[in-house]
């Protein structure tokens, strides 16, 4: 394990550093992972939740406008009191966890200013001292699942080296941008975690446990849908929207709204549809009918993808083309299943000092410096490649 509160990294600290000095409930198979009718949104009076129009309702404290037909609604005015496990759940402080490889790309392509747009965005607005912990993927660490499937994050190009300033002139020894990013953090006062041949995912999974049993609630700061399944009354997500350039955040209350069921539903139903952005192909492909509403009424009945599949090795489970489906292809979905859901069994130990307030004095300056360090960066790097063109 690499925990990165003082790494060594090749830049120069003056560049960056001012000069002043409980679990989620369970379910089971008989009570399923979806809503009651009497408590579900009446589909038929409403139009369907358009994730864009939710995500635009959201605040920084986590509440959410309500949404008419894509469009956000005044919010009403009547005062309603908290409810118990609310009030307990204020009492709690909350711990967050930033998944730093995603804000490092713009789309698919590695970007340093996108990182630094993103962390200034979310230490500014959402997380002032609470504390963070960074995690980042491991050496190898999708390995395990590029083994199981070729196509898993095939499309998204490796982070890695680039030229600081100085040593486009210097010609002095690369580094790799990774370093830059885990020597930020430090500066803001975030311990950064990278277990080798492990994912971040996995590592964040892993201490999400660890850090509800101490009695913390957890907030997840990342775009990536595989941390829907950790979803929970103590488990919050919080993700940067690119369209309206904020973080927003993404409770189990906002779930439910969207998709009628419990976080514990997701992951089987991601299994069933895929995941494009992850390069898993689900079942679709190979039974075009197969869609999602089929995948819904199976798993309401069954409650999850391993139940479904036991069920239809025995008897009949629904229409002759989807019996015929989670037969031939029950393979192919249990490895679908072990590709997406995330692990929570990684060697990582929880520090009593990740649980700190972040001294926050000095961010500004950081952050500040950070900036201007990549702007003369790419000047630099323009004027090199019209030199290199005259030349």
């Amino acid at each position: 394990m690499v925990v990165a509160m003082a790494a060594q990294v090749r830049i120069n600290p003056r560049a960056l550093t001012p000069t002043t000095a409980s679990s989620a409930p369970t379910t089971t198979a008989s009570s399923l992972p979806f809503l009651p009718t009497n408590q579900r949104f009446d589909t038929n009076k409403t139009r369907p939740w358009n994730l864009r129009a939710i995500v635009a309702g959201f605040s920084s404290s986590g509440s959410m406008n309500q949404t008419v037909g894509g469009q956000l609604s005044q919010t009403s005015t009547h005062r309603i009191e908290p409810s118990e496990s609310e009030r307990n759940k204020k009492k709690k402080k909350r711990v967050f966890f930033l998944d730093v490889n995603p804000l490092c790309y713009n789309g698919s392509t590695p970007s340093l200013h996108s990182f630094a747009h993103w962390i200034s965005l979310f230490f500014s607005q959402v997380s002032l001292t609470d504390p963070v912990i960074a995690v980042i993927d491991g050496e190898r660490g999708n390995e395990n699942r590029r083994q199981l499937l070729p196509s898993y994050k095939a499309h998204r190009r490796k982070f890695s080296r680039q030229y600081s300033a100085s040593q486009i002139f210097l010609k002095g020894p690369i580094w790799r941008s990774h370093h830059v990013v885990i020597d930020v953090l430090k500066n803001l006062n975030v311990p950064v975690v990278k277990i080798e041949e492990h994912e971040a995912d996995d590592v964040v999974a892993t201490l999400v446990d660890e850090v509800l049993q101490r009695g913390y609630r957890v907030v997840i700061a990342s775009p990536d849908k595989d941390f829907k399944q950790l979803i929970s009354e103590d488990v919050q997500i919080v993700m940067p929207i690119l369209e309206f350039n904020r973080w927003s955040f993404y409770t189990l209350k906002h779930y439910i709204a969207q998709y009628n069921c419990y976080p514990s539903a997701d992951l089987s139903l991601r299994c069933i549809m895929g995941d494009e952005v992850d390069g898993v192909p689900g079942i679709q492909h190979l039974v075009p009918g197969f869609g999602r509403k089929t995948a819904l009424k199976l798993l309401k009945k069954h409650g999850s993808l391993e139940n479904l599949l036991n069920a239809a090795s025995v008897r009949t489970v629904g229409k002759q083309y989807a019996q015929d489906a989670l037969t031939k292809y029950a393979s192919y979905l249990r490895r679908n299943y072990e590709v997406l859901s995330l692990r929570r069994d990684v060697d990582v130990n929880l520090q009593e000092e990740w649980l700190s307030e972040r001294e926050t004095c000095n961010d500004s300056a950081i952050l500040s410096n950070f900036f201007k360090m990549l702007e003369e960066t790419q000047k630099l790097n323009h004027r090199n490649r019209s030199h290199s063109s005259n030349g």
